[in-house]
């Protein structure tokens, strides 16, 4: 049975491509689950994968765009991103976030 010690994983920035999201990854054969972190001003800029994920506020407030949806969301709540829709998120606080999204092709966050 892994069990892994959060503080023991190398802490990266998970899509450089995309977003300045930063902190551990956490990778299974079929879910990888993120604990990130975004400073104030930042986020991720307009994107879609195939990947179904879910980004879930521990602190802070974030700004998420989908489709033409946008939304304000903090601690204790979550969003919902559905495969091949175009999302973005913005960090309107310093905010720390869980995203878990599905594994397609061996690929999670890393996109």
């Amino acid at each position: 049975m892994p069990i892994l010690k959060l503080a023991q994983l190398e802490e990266q920035y998970v899509t450089p491509k995309h977003s300045t999201a930063f902190g551990r990854l956490i990778t299974g054969e079929q879910v990888e689950l993120g604990i990130l972190r975004y400073r104030a001003g930042t986020g991720a800029e307009p994107h879609a994968h195939p990947q179904e994920q879910i980004f879930v506020i521990l602190k802070g407030r974030m700004r998420i765009s989908m489709g033409r949806e946008v939304a304000e969301i903090g601690p204790g709540e979550a969003a919902l991103m559905p495969p091949n829709v175009t999302h973005s998120v913005a960090a309107l606080e310093d905010s720390e976030v869980i995203s878990c999204k599905s594994v397609i092709g061996g690929v999670g966050h890393k996109i």
